[in-house]
């Protein structure tokens, strides 16, 4: 790819760019060479970040260009020194008319994004760049600390001050060839993420995290990520520059929640109370020690080098605080007390701490933490007195106000201070350990919050960075999220998608199929009405959006109760028949297994997909990668509104109104509301944004809430969504345009092929569903050997994956009697009694024992032992029968031969070379555990021929316990056809036996289980005297007795229109479809369920114009009680179109012309 000229800069990228690729480097390239602040909204798959990275690292080149040319120009006096090139095109320096400018003044990258994974991604398309720039990332010890005797302590706190005392005295093998290592070439010219360079360092035996803090001054960009930055105490820490530099924010939507809440704090009373008692034994060891001087005079390097006096000070401080913290009454009923930012510094003030003494006060804190961190022996919780030190810091920083109170509240308006009761029951227990007696009454939460993102973005600015640049894919809306920031932003930019109109489908849907609005409203989320209604649209939903489906609700409170209403009526069944349901925890701890059995659900390649139901603001919305055929669709259930109650939302909202109120010059700022309405458009926005996740995908939007149809909420949503935007008068509608927008998005765009899902762990992981929740976390478990790991997992995952519980229940239902007592049995045998239970172990067997083994299964060696026999104080009973001579044994249960017989048959059906074949097949799959291509190698030597494809049943004793559910699923899906021709052959074979009143019903019966007939004919159904009646009065009238035989006759046309139809229904949805189909027939004439029948029938029907003919077919299976109503559907359904022969082109599918009234079904759907 050629270098591109953006703005008079040469920039290498690796791809011819998009239109809008280019736009957002033009915008990037203006923001560095200006020193202007940026606003960049590009959406996910647009290659924001290789843009990003590609220009910010074109315009430092070109800096250094600027540099090389001017000291040419110094050294020959001005002459060119290549005629097609002069040196004035070489570039420009970064400053402007700075004469004495040197490489290293160009200004450093700070390239901040949110996680460390999301930084480990944005270093992996670095590397696909032609620039190689020098490179730091920054992170904690948590991370890059390789000491294993500083990584074994469960505090982090304690780990700091065990690694700095470490460091001091130069006792780390790891930090003391830091200095060395620092200038081996390869950490200095590597492109080096957290991974690699805890890899180097253990390889190197260099400490990591000090490795990259020295790495850090040479670098030309630095990732880190943004708390780094926008908290004080971490900035210090990490002794990051800030002047001059270049800040770059990334997936920047969370930088506005990150500014207040690194700036904010909550001081409970578990945290003083447990900062009290640290501090109480470091007195009480002095006392212990006074006067001892002599014997301690060689005391260790750990020592407390504090005088008694100063500890004791910081023990007033800690009581006074708390004593002025607890001396507010907080009204009954009442959500706190409020008091401006600046009481904060008279609430200090009382404890004696202020920018004078606070210094004093904070070395003292960390000289005691810092002592008790190096004592050995039992660990003492440190983090309340820790956390005190922090607040001071954060408080008191920078340089004093003199003197000054309108200078403080100044400085602290974006404060307010806020004392409510401790309601916390995990703080009570906490607190009742260390309060010194029962009677200790509840103490005050003393907060202190911050209500303005600005504060931090002008701390920045005052830092002296050259320019800010807040890049994400949801940032909308720009003009309120500017607003916030309190800085100006003359750059902005709202990217669109390199998408097309046909890979996205964006719909509001204010109306449930039965016509209830919907709204997740305060007054009516938890209305049955409305909860139904939501059902009911899911469920129709997930049978239009293939593949993953993603359903995000306002808050876990609302998920949670529509759930279990869902549960209770029956729909979240129906959504679980047609896509597995996984729900998003709430912890962090069975996530992982969650998320993985969704993905592995998705990925099966005969599946139907799975749904995934998470909370707007959670941990799926706000990282995760849904793309492709993993979120096809997203339905956003609601308007996630903060918790209006809330007393940080309701003082939020007090704030602005104050602030726009005073309408101070130049500075603009939300009204309450605005901000109100934000946030929930916000977290619409990033959840919508896990689905269309680069240029080849496509998905559906579904916004299921009538507040959505309000030109503001529209007005919120990202810029590349709004063009795309339809609201339906019907919901019919709605998945009529669905299913077309699916149709030609497959036929335009086709998937790839599913990977098959990796093979299921034991059951008593998986819990005997092949949709659990396996992934990393089932993988660490290991094999058959990590049955109590497995089990626990199990239980984590069933509250969260409905799937699993159910079949689990169903396993146990189905696990009783004889069968359970045999496995009981079989499982207390010693290890030396038991029998070979697999064709793997009679392999074996026939290896080593030759003949041994095939006398003792012969019949006359079974009938000389008895049938109780007693082994090990156990009984066991044995049910012994003959077989037919000349027969092999077979398992009543399986329904195949055992062992040595079962290898007897294969040698009497196969060829020696077929037989060989399996052989080795069946040996692979002994030591590679690879089923698929057993199963492929075992069903291509034994289906091809109608006697051996029951062989294959057989070879299901030779598959392993974790292996024979997915053997039998497979074997379904391999013999089906078969199987069909055996049912219909015995079918017809019975036929005959059947009762003439019985022979039409047998004959529909065996037109739905296996899509053939028996050749049925009205005159069968005519009893032997009736048949005489008939032929012997052709021409006559009937007697009386012999009327409704006549109707019969004539009323039921000759012919063998159901075996037809069915086989017709075969060809056009293909085997699996046409299986749903039939047995939703079946159902139907089992339970007289119509309104279930039909939605099913429809829903496969009614994907394809050309299969509409079919529906009208099906009359001949619906009795006369309900004939009325489906020819009333199938009339609402075809009315303008139906009678189309040929097959619609992608282009007249947008029309839908057979469509227009499915509105008519769905809507009686409750």
């Amino acid at each position: 790819m050629p270098p591109l000229k953006i703005n008079g800069i040469t920039v290498d990228f690796p791809f011819t760019p998009y239109p809008c690729q280019t736009d957002y480097m033009s915008k990037v390239l203006e923001c560095l060479k200006d020193g202007k602040n940026g606003v960049l909204e590009s959406p996910t798959g647009t290659g924001k970040t290789l843009c990003l990275l590609c220009a910010t690292l074109a315009w430092r080149q070109h800096c250094k260009d600027g540099i090389s040319a001017r000291k040419i120009a110094e050294k020959t006096g001005g002459a060119e020194l290549f005629p097609d090139r002069p040196l004035a095109s070489w570039g420009t320096p970064a400053t402007d008319g700075d004469a004495s400018m040197y490489y290293t003044d160009i200004p450093k990258i700070i390239y901040a994004s949110r996680t460390h994974s999301q930084l480990t991604q944005v270093i992996g398309e670095l590397r696909n760049t032609s620039y190689r720039p020098k490179v730091c990332v920054l992170g904690s010890r948590e991370q890059l600390c390789i000491n294993q005797e500083v990584m074994k302590q469960e505090s982090n706190h304690v780990k700091v001050h065990m690694c700095r005392a470490k460091v001091s005295t130069r006792s780390c093998v790891f930090y003391n060839n830091v200095e060395e290592k620092s200038t081996d070439k390869d950490f200095i010219n590597g492109i080096l993420d957290v991974e690699d360079l805890v890899k180097a360092g253990n390889k190197q035996r260099v400490c990591p995290y000090y490795l990259s803090r020295s790495l850090k001054q040479q670098a030309e960009i630095i990732f880190m990520p943004y708390n780094y930055l926008l908290d004080p105490k971490s900035r210090r820490a990490h002794n990051i520059e800030l002047q001059g530099a270049v800040v770059i924010f990334d997936e920047a939507h969370n930088v506005e929640k990150m500014c207040e809440e690194s700036t904010s704090f909550d001081l409970t009373p578990y945290d003083l109370t447990s900062a009290l008692q640290v501090v109480d034994k470091v007195l009480h060891e002095q006392a212990q020690t006074a006067g001892k001087e002599d014997d301690f005079a060689e005391s260790s390097s750990s020592a407390l080098k504090l005088d008694i006096t100063s500890v004791a000070k910081v023990k007033q401080v800690i009581m006074d605080l708390e004593m002025n913290i607890n001396s507010f009454e907080i009204p009954p009923n009442s959500q706190g007390i409020t008091k401006p930012g600046s009481f904060i510094y008279e609430l200090f003030e009382k404890a004696q701490v202020t920018f004078k003494t606070k210094t004093t006060v904070v070395e003292t804190i960390e000289q005691i933490t810092g002592y008790l961190s190096s004592q050995p022996g039992i660990f003492l919780n440190t983090s309340g007195l820790q956390k005190l030190g922090d607040i001071i810091q954060l408080v008191f920083a920078g340089e004093p106000a003199k003197g000054s109170d309108e200078l403080l509240q100044r400085r602290t308006q974006q404060f307010k201070v806020h004392i409510h009761a401790d309601s916390s029951s995990s703080k009570k227990k906490q607190t009742d350990i260390w309060a010194p007696g029962p009677s200790r009454k509840q103490g005050n939460v003393l907060s202190y919050w911050c209500f303005s993102p600005g504060f931090s973005m002008q701390e920045l600015k005052r830092q002296g960075v050259r320019c800010l640049i807040l890049t994400s894919g949801t940032l909308s809306p720009l003009s309120s999220f500017t607003a916030e920031m309190q800085i100006p932003f003359p750059v902005c930019l709202e990217n669109p998608h390199v998408i097309q109109r046909d890979q996205i489908f964006v719909c509001i849907i204010d109306k449930g199929p039965d016509g209830t609005f919907l709204s997740s409203a305060y007054d009516r989320r938890f209305l049955p009405e409305n909860m139904a209604s939501l059902g009911n649209t899911v469920v129709n939903l997930t049978r239009v959006v293939p593949d993953g489906l993603l359903v995000f609700f306002p808050s876990y409170p609302v998920m949670d109760k529509t759930l279990e209403f869902w549960r209770g009526s029956g729909q979240a069944e129906r959504i679980e028949s047609v896509k597995p349901m996984f729900v998003e925890p709430r912890g962090k701890g069975t996530f992982t297994e969650v998320i993985d059995g969704y993905y592995e659900r998705v990925n099966e390649p005969n599946g139907r997909g799975g749904s995934f139901f998470a909370v707007c603001r959670g941990k799926a919305s706000e990282g995760l990668d849904f793309a492709n055929s993993y979120g096809r669709g997203v339905i956003i259930t609601g308007l996630p509104f903060p918790p209006r109650m809330d007393p940080r939302v309701t003082l939020k909202m007090q704030y602005l109104e104050e602030m726009s109120r005073k309408k101070e010059p130049g500075v603009r700022y939300l009204s309450g509301q605005d901000w109100y309405r934000q946030q929930a458009s916000r977290a619409v926005n990033q959840a919508i944004g896990r689905v269309i996740r680069h240029r080849e995908d496509y998905g559906a939007i579904f916004l299921c809430d009538q507040r959505f149809k309000g030109t503001d909420a529209r007005a919120q949503l990202p810029s590349w969504v709004r063009p795309y935007v339809k609201i339906y008068d019907s919901f019919g509608c709605v998945v009529r345009d669905a299913a077309q927008f699916f149709r030609v998005a497959q036929k335009l765009r086709p998937p790839p092929d599913k990977k098959p899902a990796p093979l299921p762990l034991p059951s008593s992981l998986c819990g005997g569903g092949s949709g659990s929740g396996g992934g990393r976390g089932a993988e660490a478990c290991g094999g058959g050997g990590a049955a109590a790991c497995s089990s626990q997992k199990a239980k984590m995952l069933d509250s969260h994956v409905p799937s699993l519980k159910r079949r689990r229940t169903d396993a146990a239902e189905l696990g009783g009697g004889v069968a359970k007592l045999c496995v009981q049995y079989e499982a207390e045998l010693p290890a030396n009694q038991k029998r070979a239970r697999g064709l793997l172990d009679a392999l074996e067997h026939t290896e080593h024992s030759g003949p041994t083994q095939q006398d003792a299964n012969t019949p006359e060696k079974q009938d000389e032992q008895p049938s109780d026999v007693t082994r090990g104080n156990k009984r066991k009973i044995r049910l012994v029968q003959r077989p037919a001579a000349g027969e092999p044994q077979r398992s009543e249960v399986a329904g195949s031969w055992k062992g040595h017989d079962f290898l007897l048959e294969l040698k009497r059906h196969l060829s020696q070379e077929s037989f060989s074949r399996l052989m080795e097949a069946l040996k692979a799959y002994k030591e590679s555990d690879d089923l698929l291509h057993f199963i492929a190698k075992a069903a291509a030597l034994l289906t091809p021929d109608p006697n051996t494809h029951r062989l294959l049943r057989g070879l299901y004793q030779a598959v392993r316990p974790h292996h024979k559910k997915r053997f039998h699923e497979q074997c379904v899906r391999v013999c089906v056809c078969v199987c069909a021709c055996a049912c219909a052959w015995c079918s017809t074979g019975l036929y005959q036996a059947v009762r003439p009143h019985h022979k039409k019903r047998f004959h529909e019966q065996c037109v739905l289980l296996t899509g053939e007939g028996c050749g049925y004919k009205p005159e069968h159904s005519l009893s032997r005297d009736e048949r005489r009646a008939l032929t012997s009065h052709k021409d006559t009238e009937v007697s009386s007795g012999s009327d409704e035989v006549a109707a019969v006759a004539v009323a039921v046309p000759v012919s063998s229109e159901p075996a037809a139809l069915m086989a017709d229904v075969q060809r056009a949805l293909g085997p699996n479809r046409a299986k749903e189909l039939f047995a939703s027939l079946s159902s139907y004439r089992k339970n007289r369920l119509y309104e279930q029948m039909v939605s099913t029938v429809v829903s496969i029907l009614s994907e394809r114009d050309e299969h509409l003919q079919l529906l009208q077919r099906l009359e001949v299976f619906i009795p006369t009680s309900d004939r009325a109503r489906f020819k009333e559907m199938i009339s609402s359904l075809t009315s303008g179109g139906a009678d189309q022969d040929s097959q619609p082109s992608a282009t007249d599918l947008t029309r839908g012309n057979s469509q227009t009234k499915i509105s008519t079904f769905f809507a009686g759907q409750r």
